[in-house]
């Protein structure tokens, strides 16, 4: 219990003790079957799958580097805590042996198809002009804590917490049961249909920088985190910057004039987007700045006609709207969908997803057969 507490970064209180408690015995029972399957493996096949002491302690001297340490301070770290080194031992001891054992028996075996590969680029080629979200997951699978009641309760501790300022990353290290777990639960950019409809739901409703509530699904419960989002392939996104001249609707037509002319100017002097902040800073009157990246389509109409028509690197002329008169420049423009997965990447988030589901379904088996004493 004490090393999910320092290492999920999730803080103990009355409601979120009875939780630590259960994961701590459900992890315990998940490396006793883990490492008593692999012995009788091992015993039957004549073959070494456990991980030895070496292999554990480079294991650890990689966490302790995610986390700034040598190895060393990592240890003395957790034993002012009241941890005993030996518990993180045989969490990665299980953990690297589980690991090799289902990759090294099913991974050679577990082909993915073009059938299969074909159907993932046509299912997000179709979801291309939706939005796609950048995520990070947990997953809280319900056969592994007693049901979907517990999964819900677990769940939302979680996210109490999460809000709280418990790190996403180090929860879903200690709690998810997902494949992306060890990644600290990056899922990276995915599209509708590719997970849950329940998480799809839930996505639409979410903004970057926002954590969902628990989302019940088939077999568990998912938490979101959703990291960022872009528009779907049919946008076209521009990088802006504009030099402007504060002038009210109710400006003279002299004044917008002597505003025209002074724009006019400037924009002979600039080369290159780069120059335009430099270059305005020397006209009084005339302030500059970076507009950022914006989807055309949501650009005010103004600006939008200069986004669609104008090549990168190239100026606008001056532009009248109610609050000034402004000069655009595109510094980039590309399409929305330049970040879609190619072939090689959905074969690879494919495998993992398969292998995933391999050894929780394994796992699964070996609990049920069981017979599991606590006291």
């Amino acid at each position: 219990m004490r090393l999910l507490i320092v290492t999920s970064g999730v803080q103990p209180t009355e409601q979120t003790l009875p939780q630590f408690q259960r994961e701590a015995l459900v992890s315990l029972v998940d490396e006793r079957l883990q490492l008593q399957e692999l012995r009788r493996v091992e015993k039957d096949q004549k073959m070494t799958i456990i991980a030895d002491d070496g292999e554990v302690k480079d294991e650890l001297a990689g966490m302790a580097q995610q986390n700034g340490l040598k190895a060393d301070a990592f240890l003395a770290t957790l034993r002012a805590q009241g941890i005993n080194p030996e518990t993180l031992y045989q969490q990665i001891r299980a953990q690297v042996s589980w690991q090799r054992w289902i990759r090294g028996r099913y991974g050679s075996r577990l082909r993915i198809g073009e059938d299969q590969i074909k159907a993932t680029q046509a299912r997000l080629e179709a979801a291309a002009s939706k939005p796609q979200y950048e995520i990070s997951e947990v997953l809280i699978d319900a056969g592994r804590v007693g049901g979907m009641d517990a999964a819900m309760k677990g769940a939302q501790q979680l996210v109490t917490q999460m809000q709280q300022g418990a790190p996403f990353a180090a929860v879903a290290r200690q709690f998810s049961s997902a494949a992306t777990a060890a990644a600290g639960g990056d899922a990276g950019w995915v599209s509708p249909g590719e997970m849950a409809p329940e998480v799809d739901a839930a996505l639409d409703q979410l903004r970057p920088g926002q954590l969902s509530q628990p989302i019940p699904v088939k077999d568990g419960v998912y938490i979101i985190y959703l990291r960022d989002k872009r528009a779907g392939s049919s946008a076209t996104l521009v990088n802006l910057k504009q030099a402007a001249i504060a002038l009210p609707a109710t400006a003279s037509a002299g004044d917008v004039e002597a505003a025209r002319v002074k724009l006019a100017s400037l924009k002979l002097s600039v080369k290159t987007c780069d120059d335009l902040q430099t270059a305005a800073a020397k006209i009084p009157g005339v302030v500059a700045g970076d507009l950022g990246e914006a989807e055309i389509a949501d650009l005010a109409p103004e600006f939008r006609t200069a986004a669609q028509t104008l090549k990168v690197g190239e100026l606008s002329e001056p532009i009248r709207t109610k609050v000034g008169l402004h000069l655009v420049a595109v510094c980039g423009k590309h399409s929305a969908d330049d970040g879609q997965l190619n072939h090689d990447q959905i074969e690879s988030r494919l495998y993992g997803q398969q292998l995933s589901m391999i050894s929780r379904r394994y796992m699964r088996d070996l609990r049920n057969s069981a017979t599991i004493e606590t006291r």
